[in-house]
C-alpha cells in the first residue's frame, strides 16, 4: 500500500502536536517497520523543514529531524507537468492540487491528511490518519 502523507500530519508527529501526535507518530512506526509505503513531495519537503525550524528555532536541529524523516518516507517529484495539471484540477486550492496530481501520478493508493475535504474532488482517495492505521490493521489480520 503507498500512501502520500500531506504536511499537516508530518508536522503533527514532528512537532508533538495534540491531539494528533499518536496517530501520526502511530504512521511513522508504519513506515519504519516497513508495513506501509509513505512518501511525501518535494515540495512538502521544504515547507516542513521551513516549519520545523521555527518550532526548533535551530537550523541544525531542523536538518536532523529532516534526515530522520527522508530515512523513513520516500520523496516524490513534483514537476512542471504536475503543476499545470493542478491549474485544470477539481480539488480547488493549488497547494493541494499540486500534490493530489502528484500523487496520482506516482500511483498512490492514498492521500494521508486530517483535511479530507480538500482533497475530495480528487483521483487519489483522501484518508484520515486513523482511518489509515485502522485499514493497515486490518490488512495485517
Amino acid at each position: 500500500m503507498k500512501a502520500l502523507i500531506d504536511t499537516n500530519v508530518i508536522v503533527d508527529a514532528l512537532t508533538s502536536r495534540e491531539p494528533w501526535k499518536e496517530s501520526a507518530e502511530k504512521i511513522f512506526l508504519m513506515a519504519a517497520n516497513c508495513v506501509a509505503d509513505v512518501y511525501i513531495t518535494a515540495s512538502t519537503a521544504t515547507d516542513i523543514y521551513y516549519l520545523v525550524r521555527k518550532c526548533l528555532h535551530s537550523t541544525e536541529q531542523a536538518k536532523q529531524v529532516m534526515g530522520k524523516l527522508y530515512s523513513l518516507m520516500e520523496i516524490l517529484a513534483v514537476t512542471r507537468n504536475e503543476c499545470i495539471d493542478a491549474l485544470a484540477s477539481a480539488v480547488n486550492d493549488y497547494e493541494d492540487a499540486v500534490i493530489e496530481r502528484t500523487a496520482a501520478k506516482a500511483d498512490m493508493d492514498y492521500i494521508i491528511t486530517r483535511n479530507i475535504k480538500d482533497y475530495q474532488n480528487g483521483m487519489v482517495k483522501a484518508i484520515l490518519p486513523d482511518d489509515f492505521i485502522t485499514l493497515m490493521e486490518e490488512a495485517a489480520l
